[in-house]
């Protein structure tokens, strides 16, 4: 029975089942006897080799082995057999596109363009591969040897593919300006550089990287913690105008915080702080010019009434004296003069309309030296004069009693009148 099985064997070259997820499959043996039959899988090829040269390939089907069909196997006629048999390898070579190959491991050291960190880039993801060319695989990768692992292929495909990774994706990084925190939304063209990279290199062993699947470029997570603090820190100092102003207002939030939890940390929070105030003064530039005095008539130095001024609206000027008031203020912090009211010019002393800046009559600038002006100043009507308040009434002297010897029908006489 077993001398029968190995008849017919010897009748059909075909890949077993059980070597149906090998890339590359040898024969066994390697006399072929004349006439016999070679089935081909529709994604396969038969490669037929002799003293480590290709002899030819067969293509999907059924094909007889006879030297008057297939020319080249009259090279390897076995006249020992009386020329009943051929002797070669065979190698069935699948063509398919295996998927599901996982990759990974670490670029290189890169510099993120938007923060200037120096950060460790890794890469993982998955790819599917195809044998393009079976006799350059063997030739130059495989060998003459059945190829019962596949990871001995998918290996160095990964390193090959690694490989060009390190250049491609560092110089993409560079030459574009991308973030690191966003290179995910670069995943196409990283993706493209890397196949068409990678596939130079594989052209010589007759592979190529079809597609890659769930493509992923991270760092690892120290690495990702301090990018993220650095953007965050950045962009606070953005909002608050300098990184001194963020640095203190985070003192003044630790501080917040030190006294909800009954004083813990208030040292080192007020003591950021007035680092950070200090720094301010420090890097504060000697050119930028002091804060003007106060106007005249402002109370205290600027920063009270000329602060509230500058929030309400322009200061008001004093018809009278040319002082200036606060925004809103009724009379003359100076003089006393009712404002807002009736305003002169200094010139012609025509009366001006209410918020006027220059005289209707003269053309002369609201508040104006009456010197300064090109005109002869007329007489200036007087500003109003407030009446000086009265002296209170004195009350009547009393009369005096009458004296002894005085009629007393007669009237007294009248006090004296009051002086002024």
């Amino acid at each position: 029975m077993g001398i029968l099985k190995n008849e017919v064997s010897r009748q059909f070259l075909a890949q077993p089942d059980t070597a149906k997820n090998q890339i590359v499959y040898k024969w066994p043996d390697i006399n072929i006897r004349k006439g016999a039959r070679a089935i081909v899988e529709a994604d396969h090829v038969l490669v037929f080799m002799n003293k480590g040269e290709v002899l030819g390939t067969l293509g999907p089907g059924q094909h007889k082995l006879d030297a008057d069909e297939i020319m080249f196997l009259g090279i390897v006629i076995d006249w020992a057999t009386d020329g009943n048999a051929y002797r070669a390898e065979s190698y069935f070579v699948s063509t398919k596109e295996w998927t599901g190959e996982t990759f990974g491991g670490r670029i290189d050291n890169v510099q993120d363009p938007q923060t200037g960190l120096i950060i460790t880039l890794r890469v993982f993801g998955e790819y599917s591969m195809q044998v393009l060319d079976p006799t350059r695989l063997i030739l130059n990768l495989t060998g003459t040897v059945d190829v019962s692992n596949n990871d001995a292929i998918g290996d160095w495909v990964d390193q090959q593919l690694l490989k060009v990774m390190r250049t491609e994706i560092t110089r993409q990084i560079v030459r574009n300006g991308w973030p690191i925190l966003g290179l995910s939304a670069y995943t196409p063209e990283m993706e493209q550089a890397a196949i068409e990279a990678a596939n130079l290199q594989l052209a010589e062993y007759g592979m190529t990287i079809v597609r890659m699947g769930n493509f992923d470029v991270n760092l690892d997570d120290e690495d990702e913690e301090r990018l993220k603090g650095l953007a965050k820190d950045t962009a606070y100092s953005r909002l608050a105008g300098s990184f001194q102003n963020y640095a203190a207002g985070s003192a003044m939030i630790g501080a917040g915080e030190g006294f909800s939890k009954g004083g813990g940390g208030l040292d080192g929070a007020f003591l950021a702080a007035g680092m950070g105030m200090g720094n301010q003064m420090v890097n504060q530039p000697l050119s930028q010019p002091a804060a003007p005095p106060p106007a005249p008539g402002f109370p205290g130095g600027g920063g009270g009434y000329a602060a509230a001024g500058a929030a309400a609206g322009p200061a008001v000027t004093c018809p009278n004296c040319n002082a200036g008031n606060v925004p809103g203020a009724k009379f003359c912090a100076n003089c006393g003069n009712a404002l807002g009211q009736r305003q002169f010019c200094t010139s012609c002393g025509a009366e001006m309309a209410p918020g006027a800046r220059f005289c209707g009559e003269c053309g002369t600038a609201a508040g104006a030296d009456a010197a300064a002006s090109p005109q002869a100043p007329p007489a200036q009507a007087a500003p109003p004069q407030v009446a000086p308040p009265q002296a209170p009434p004195q009350a009547p002297p009393q009369a005096p009693p009458p004296q002894a010897g005085t009629d007393p029908d007669q009237p007294p006489p009248a006090p004296p009148a009051p002086q002024g």
